[in-house]
């Protein structure tokens, strides 16, 4: 395979399947969701690669955290969160990468689709 066909092929990976969520949010600046083994990643992505590991920023981490209280009673999980400025995310842990549900809504709302 000669280097342009190669060249080729990968351009099409990245115009075809899941990638093309991450380059357009490369290229946009757009907010995107992205599943983890044991938590949420809600952030910008700057740059990534076929692996999916991708560097990120203005990241909010969510998980979700089951309190005990005394003898090992349970009560109701508890939203936890905090900020990362920066992160380089290993694309092995990465499960599913959406854009941001609530920005995609926006959107629909400012701009709906008119069939005429």
């Amino acid at each position: 395979m000669t280097l342009e066909e190669l060249q080729k092929r990968e351009e099409e990976e990245f115009n075809m399947g899941p990638l093309p969520v991450l380059t357009q949010s490369v290229k946009n600046n757009t907010q995107v969701l992205i599943s983890c083994r044991n938590k949420k990643l809600l952030g910008r992505v700057k740059a990534s690669d076929r692996h999916r590991n991708m560097v990120l920023e203005k990241v909010k981490d969510v998980w979700t955290k089951v309190p005990t209280n005394g003898r090992s009673k349970k009560s109701k999980p508890v939203n936890e969160d905090h900020y990362i400025s920066k992160m380089v995310l290993c694309g092995d842990s990465v499960i599913v990468v959406l854009r941001n549900p609530l920005m995609h809504r926006q959107q629909e709302r400012t701009c709906p689709l008119r069939w005429e």
